[in-house]
């Protein structure tokens, strides 16, 4: 069945609901990326071959280019936009122009450690013991529902870190009485804190009886025939619904989204291909990643179901092999990871898939036969022309790109790449920012060891009262103080 009638029909069993759908081309590589309200009205729009004389020469190649797509169902059209731009961000596919660069949502932010907390808006989430709310879709509702919370909690909206009285004699909130002035002493510390607490189980969601209130005066305006009041307090409920409903949060690319058409049919190719007495319900893919052999790391993937199990995902750093080479790490991680699953008396994959040609293939094997599990279906994909390669078989198999058992080999690899990639760069630049420990006179390495073993990271460090750095061996008062300083210059 060519692949257009595929794409249509399954067009047909998509539902009524919002959400977002990612186009993919024949590599299965993610080239365009759109939010619906109703996903099967948006998405069959693409394939309707009356609409073709209406598109313009950018969208036609789009269209051209679609051989399948996923779809992700959300609860809300906000809650799709929201997935929509991370999504964007992750895959950043070249026919979205729209969130490819660094802009993003706003969030409220409030340190309850600090002075005199203040909410304040950000676009950046950062790891400094702040309290964030958010990402929010509407910005506007954001701001009219803060100045609402302000008012509601008598809050400072003033922007310095930590006012005074020549701050309090120019402040407009002080003196409608907006702000209880703690920078003056109208309360104490411990009081106006507690006034925060509560603004934030506002935001949290905690504000029905608020909403209550609101909808009185609304009722009580429209009533009086003050129409203008009860439009203002319709619009400030709107907002603070829209602000303060629950709505999940993309922090990571959800595994959940359908990665094929039919993974089951792909399974069943698979087995069908490589001799297999059933479809591998579990499959373990492996790649190993290095720059010039410094950090290197291996990824271990596992697929159950034609399905990413991140629960059972693993990354190794390779402890045994000095230099770059790839068929010693690879023999090294395939003997720890199956090693240990016969000590725990774990389960065993289906199937095994190695990122590599002849090769890695031959390493892997050789360790699962010390092992005793010869009997495991292995297999090598080199990416040059997706061929698989068997043990014992001299001539790799080429089944074509566009065939159900490569497509899915090929989303089971780019994953350990994904992974396997992403752990190297997490160790770059976890060394690139402890490199900034180096620079503090007369710090020795085990030294340096203590305070990262302490904090975990130089950002968590930064941010560590002087009580703390204190704690950690090897440093007293005079050296924590230093430190601090240090740090602080460096920030």
């Amino acid at each position: 069945m060519p692949a257009t009638e595929a794409i249509r029909k399954k067009t047909g069993e998509l539902p009524h609901k919002p959400g977002v759908y990612l186009m993919r081309d024949r590599f299965g590589t993610v080239i365009y990326v759109g939010k619906a309200r109703d996903l099967r009205k948006r998405v069959s729009q693409y394939f309707h071959p009356s609409r073709r004389l209406g598109w313009d020469l950018k969208f036609n190649a789009l269209v051209e280019a679609v051989h399948d797509f996923d779809v992700h169902v959300v609860r809300s059209e906000p809650e799709a936009f929201l997935l929509e731009g991370k999504l964007i961000k992750e895959f950043k596919p070249r026919y979205n122009i729209s969130f490819r660069d660094d802009k993003r949502f706003l969030m409220l932010k409030v340190n309850l450690n600090d002075p005199i907390p203040n909410f304040t808006f950000t676009r950046l989430r950062k790891d400094d013991g702040a309290r964030y709310f958010g990402p929010f879709s509407n910005s506007g509702a954001l701001r009219n529902t803060l100045a609402l919370v302000r008012r509601q909690f008598n809050l400072r909206g003033c922007r310095a870190f930590t006012p005074g009285e020549a701050d309090y004699k120019h402040c407009l909130y002080a003196h409608l009485k907006y702000c209880t002035a703690p920078c003056v002493g109208n309360v104490k510390p411990e009081q106006y804190l507690e006034q925060v607490r509560a603004a934030c189980d506002f935001i949290d969601g905690q504000c029905q009886e608020m909403k209550g209130q609101l909808e009185a005066e609304m009722k009580k305006a429209a009533v009086a025939q003050d129409y203008e009041k009860a439009a203002g307090l319709r619009d400030l409920i709107r907002d603070l619904k829209e602000t303060t409903k629950k709505e999940r949060k993309f922090e990571r690319t959800p595994y959940t989204l359908p990665m094929a058409i039919d993974p089951q049919r792909d399974l069943a190719e698979l087995a069908k291909v490589l001799d297999l007495p059933a479809p591998p319900l579990r499959i373990e893919g492996f790649d190993i990643s290095n720059i010039s052999g410094t950090f290197a790391v291996a990824s271990l993937v596992s697929f159950k179901h034609g399905r990413p199990d991140r629960a059972n995902y693993r990354r190794f750093k390779i402890k045994t092999v000095e230099g770059q080479d790839d068929f010693a790490s690879m023999a090294e991680v395939v003997r720890r990871r199956y090693a240990r699953l016969l000590k725990e008396s774990k389960p065993l994959p289906d199937l095994i898939l190695i990122d590599g040609g002849k090769g890695q293939l031959s390493a892997a094997c050789e360790e699962l036969k010390q092992l005793g599990l010869e009997k495991i279906a292995v297999i090598g994909l080199a990416k040059e022309f997706e061929e698989i390669y068997r043990p014992g078989e001299s001539q790799p198999l080429r089944l074509g790109l566009n065939h159900p058992a490569v497509k899915l080999l090929q989303r089971i690899r780019d994953e350990c790449h994904r992974v396997a990639n992403s752990y190297n760069a997490q160790l770059r630049i976890k060394r690139i920012s402890e490199s900034v420990l180096d620079e503090f006179p007369g710090i020795g390495e085990r030294r340096k060891q203590a305070l990262l073993k302490k904090f975990g990271s130089v950002q968590r460090l930064k941010t560590a009262t002087l009580e703390q750095i204190a704690a950690v061996p090897g440093f007293g008062g005079k050296a924590a103080v230093e430190l601090k300083k240090f740090l602080t210059a460096r920030s």
